[in-house]
């Protein structure tokens, strides 16, 4: 995402790079909630209504007042991995999370998503060495915690938005070196989105 936004702004594009849960002051409190590995009983519908309440201030705070002025905006997961997170890997079910995507994010999708699929080991094992990395003081291993049918179950989840969502969603390899990852996310949003700006 970071590198992306280095290319845009060498465009002479205004650029905003968030994250979820997060990208707020108050949503990074929240984030603090639903990483920590101290809250591993935190129910799995408290769970998916933290994570809107995260989204929600987020898209009032950030997303909207960028997006109003003309600025692009990068984010770091959105509601798709709500969908695979909650409504598959927690089985809530997707209707859930879209219906509440409905109320509480007005509707608001991405122009596009990059999905970014390896296989499930490979992902897991890179989140808990960059969690190690942090430290003790940034404890956000909770969901590495989980099971492989845990993540087996969003994985395919992801993979099912993807098909749902063909206009949107471009699935990349991430198996590749990140260079090779990196030049195919900028070659498509010059296709789809610089390329036809007027």
């Amino acid at each position: 995402m970071e590198q992306l936004a280095v290319v845009l702004r060498a465009q002479g594009l205004e650029v905003v790079t968030t994250r979820e849960p997060g990208g707020t002051q108050i949503g990074e409190r929240i984030r603090g909630i639903l990483l920590d590995s101290r809250t591993r009983g935190l129910d799995p519908l408290s769970e998916l209504a933290l994570m809107f309440a995260s989204r929600a201030q987020l898209i009032s705070e950030v997303v909207l007042p960028a997006l109003n002025r003309g600025i692009w905006v990068l984010c770091d997961r959105y509601t798709d991995s709500s969908e695979a997170y909650q409504g598959a890997g927690r089985q809530l079910g997707v209707d859930a999370v879209l219906n509440l995507h409905s109320v509480i994010c007005l509707g608001l999708q991405p122009d596009i998503t990059f999905l970014l699929d390896n296989d499930v080991a490979t992902c897991v094992a890179r989140a808990r060495r960059r969690n190690l990395a942090f430290g003790s003081d940034a404890d956000e291993n909770r969901f590495e915690q989980e099971n492989r049918e845990f993540y087996e179950r969003v994985h395919q989840q992801f993979r099912a938005i993807a098909r749902r969502e063909t206009s949107r969603v471009v699935m990349i390899d991430a198996r590749r070196p990140f260079d090779a990852v990196h030049k195919s996310i900028v070659a498509i949003v010059r296709e789809r989105l610089l390329d036809n700006q007027s």
